[in-house]
């Protein structure tokens, strides 16, 4: 998406989102109405920045949420009026020619964008009710790192969980720092454990929303537990990173409709802030591996990958 295509800033973009998609507008007159606009000037306003009438914006992706619904199994008469058509029939049109095939030959495999329609704003469905917002692809210089410090990240969050394995329950569980919170939301992360457990919940969270899966359940805080939990998490979050990378779509936007409003989140800002807090708690934790009287290393880069090299 260029700079001239969309509205820019988290508010603006929120706005287009609120008064366009609003569950409740389904119709141009709402839609204006929610912008206290009148329906020719909002139209106008939306095709010129977005290039794409407000209907059209709307209709492209409730049929990108129809077809990722059909995916999953859903019913075509249930998913057409979901998607506010007044007949199976007269979803069934629009679905055949947005797609080339019938709905009732969608029942494919769910993919992140399997379901995208061509769309000149970027502007996508993203599951279970999110928008995903493409941006333009950036020149491949320094991905590289990045992916390195990803697989890195990883690699030492696993070598620490199966060192936790051997620490006693007393000690892995000791508070050590009253109070601590390393992220505000993220509450407190007082004891080794705590920081274990928001390590592999940090990846397994975002995970989920790059996906478009349901929020993850949150399983036990053992060692052995997030160590299966990491193993489960760490290849796929590695593989979106890579492709992200591969793509030169560092600036791709996950919006999250959840959120109250909702939250854009750049794809490049959401690795970053992973990798940040994450080597923070790997740190924090080797402090209170050391304070348990257990030996760990530093946790270089430059000592993983000479070992890799070896």
């Amino acid at each position: 998406m260029t700079s001239d295509q969309v509205p820019t800033g988290r508010d603006r973009l929120r706005e287009l989102l609120d008064a366009v998609l609003d569950e409740d507008n389904r119709t141009l007159t709402e839609m204006a109405g929610d912008a206290f606009a009148s329906p020719w000037h909002f139209s106008r306003q939306v095709a010129r920045g977005a290039g794409e009438s407000p209907v059209a914006l709307r209709r492209r992706v409730e049929l990108e949420r129809a077809a990722w619904q059909l995916a999953g199994g859903a019913s075509v008469t249930e998913v057409a009026f979901a998607a506010g058509y007044e007949s199976v029939e007269g979803f069934s049109r629009a679905f055949r020619r947005a797609y080339g095939r019938s709905p009732g030959q969608s029942g494919t495999a769910r993919t992140r964008d399997g379901h995208w329609l061509p769309a000149p704003n970027g502007v996508h469905f993203h599951p279970p009710t999110s928008l995903w917002v493409t941006g333009e692809q950036g020149p491949r210089g320094g991905d590289e790192v990045t992916a390195l410090l990803v697989h890195h990240a990883l690699e030492d969050t696993r070598t620490l969980l199966d060192l936790a394995k051997g620490v006693p329950e007393d000690e892995y569980r000791r508070p050590r720092a009253p109070g601590l919170e390393v992220l505000r939301w993220d509450g407190p992360e007082e004891s080794l454990a705590a920081v274990l457990d928001h390590l592999v919940w940090a990846t397994e969270v975002w995970l989920a929303a790059v996906e478009g899966a349901d929020s993850p359940v949150r399983g036990a805080d053992d060692p052995a537990t997030l160590l299966a939990r990491h193993d489960r998490a760490a290849p796929r979050w590695l593989a979106f990173v890579r492709e992200v990378s591969r793509r030169g779509a560092w600036g791709d936007r996950l919006v999250d409709a959840l959120c109250e409003p909702p939250e854009t989140f750049v794809v490049g800002s959401v690795v970053a802030h992973v990798l940040t807090f994450g080597a923070h708690r790997r740190q924090l934790a080797r402090h209170w591996f050391r304070a348990a009287g257990v030996e760990v290393d530093a946790g270089d880069p430059i000592d993983w990958l000479s070992r890799r090299n070896a």
